[in-house]
């Protein structure tokens, strides 16, 4: 067969989600229309949705810079409580990209609000030619309920809203589905799958991060030790102190700030509390959306205090932290799960001096103080973690090794993460576009999974062990990239049938 064009690589892929997980010693069945399905013809798809229960149709149109999809803004009622549906329901928005029963479902979950332009396609999406269902999470505005009870706000709660879609959608959309994200998304994508494993065919995480314990930092503190070039950390740690020891000089930049774009910082307490808490996340920051290529703009320790306000506002905004800015208003339901039940990270801060609030870099100082926060629920993340390496399938992470979020504290394979990949992709960010620069991957994973594997260039071996026995495989590589079918060959674990 030759492997070139586009037909050639959704039929590699299509032929990929054929395999089915298996799950002790059953095959999953998920994958089948469930039943009540709708028969026949797809007909006029807008008529099938609007057939589906607790679905409205807001609205339709053909986006001018997707032609070949049509666009719909949808909402979907959902129950509050899923353990207890009959206590209330609220709309859950969803964004659909459609092109054609036919294709793929990319389910793609955000984690967050629907941040990014409706006509926007997640990577998979686009490699497979897929049709795309982007999905709110739960409590972040509009699809939060009024009054808002912030204690169902879990990730079993949110996992069981994505598997009463997918169940939901599967009444028209009959084919192989997907679930990608990235950041929170690709964590979000993850809990999916753990409570509900056969909802989805495969699931694509980018730069998911896995904090299984809460109280051990060491892994943030190793990735500020290792990560870019001596000059580059020690430059961006100047800066930071530099900044504390400015800070009444900056300060002065900052309210003036304040004051023209009228805003306010009373969920932190003060100003200058909220300045605080900017300079310790600028490193990062930087490291979060750069790479070693913008070391070279950092201001060094003599520059202007207008200088170096102007580059820290650049990399970390110093609205950030206001009342009126996303991360203290749209991202309170982010920063009350991971006060409760992800976590968050707090890096060592012991090379600044000047620091005056212990505590200030926490995700709880996000949270309004009317809001209750229950105490943290150690035991979930682990469970979560337990899961990918005993008793996982179809999983791809896609890490970038300069991001703090995923390069510090990753999910990682275990014997039991059966036809996964993991990839830690050098030199990258963690916005990038990670499946674009895979490296070549190594043709035989062997019987387990290996990390720092060396240069490899190879296609995938014509001979397999059955899916169930396949463990997965950890790729540590900054390599050139492959042409898209042959990422794709390897990525699915499809062999090239003569």
């Amino acid at each position: 067969m030759q492997i070139n064009g586009r037909r050639l690589v959704s039929g590699v892929v299509i032929s990929l989600l054929a395999i089915l997980c298996l799950a002790g010693g059953t095959t999953a069945a998920a994958s089948a229309p469930p039943a009540g399905h709708l028969d026949g013809p797809p007909g006029d798809i807008t008529a099938e949705l609007s057939a589906i229960p607790g679905l409205t149709v807001v609205s339709d149109q053909v986006l001018p810079t997707q032609p070949n999809y049509r666009y719909y803004d949808l909402e979907f009622r959902q129950a509050i409580d899923h353990h207890h549906p009959e206590k209330g329901t609220f709309e859950q928005r969803l964004w659909l990209l459609h092109k054609s029963v036919d294709r793929p479902m990319v389910l793609f979950t955000t984690g967050y609000n629907l941040y990014k332009a409706p006509a926007a396609l997640s990577e998979p999406t686009t490699i497979l030619d897929a049709d795309q269902l982007s999905v709110e999470q739960r409590y972040f505005s509009p699809s939060r309920p009024v009054p808002t009870d912030w204690s169902k706000l879990t990730i079993w709660q949110a996992a069981t809203d994505h598997h009463t879609i997918v169940s939901a959608f599967k009444r028209i959309y009959h084919g192989k589905w997907i679930e990608t994200g990235g950041s929170k998304g690709g964590m979000t994508a993850v809990y999916h799958r753990r409570f509900y494993p056969y909802d989805v065919d495969a699931t694509v995480a980018y730069v998911a991060p896995d904090n299984t314990d809460v109280n051990d930092n060491s892994a943030y503190d190793e990735f500020f030790a290792t990560v870019g070039t001596p000059q580059c950390r020690a430059a961006l740690n100047g800066l930071q102190q530099e900044a504390l020891d400015r800070r009444a000089d900056m300060e002065k930049l900052m309210a003036a700030a304040a004051t023209a774009r009228n805003l306010h910082y009373t969920v932190f307490g003060s100003m200058d509390r909220a300045y605080e808490r900017n300079i310790l996340h600028f490193r990062w920051a930087f490291w979060q959306s750069h790479t070693v290529n913008d070391c070279a703009g950092i201001p060094d320790r003599t520059a202007s205090t207008e200088a170096v306000y102007a580059y820290i506002d650049s990399v970390e905004d110093f609205s950030s932290n206001s009342d009126e800015s996303t991360d203290t208003n749209e991202f309170v339901p982010y920063h009350y799960q991971a006060s409760t039940q992800l976590g968050g990270p707090y890096p060592s801060f012991s090379y600044l001096t000047g620091l005056r609030y212990p505590g200030v870099y926490g995700q709880p100082e996000f949270v309004p103080r009317d809001i209750p926060v229950p105490a943290f629920d150690p035991t979930v993340m682990p469970d979560i973690d337990r899961w990918v390496r005993t008793s996982s399938c179809h999983l791809m992470f896609l890490y970038a090794a300069n991001d703090p979020w995923g390069g510090a504290k990753p999910f990682r394979l275990g014997p039991g993460s059966r036809d996964s990949y993991w990839y830690d992709v050098a030199g990258q960010d963690h916005i990038a576009a990670l499946i674009s620069v895979l490296p070549a991957p190594p043709t035989r994973p062997g019987g387990s999974h290996a990390a720092a594997l060396g240069p490899a260039s190879h296609r995938p071996t014509r001979r397999r062990p059955p899916p169930h026995r396949r463990s997965g495989l950890e790729v540590r590589l900054g390599r050139p990239v492959l042409e898209m079918h042959e990422v794709l060959l390897v990525v699915m674990r499809v062999v090239d049938h003569p």
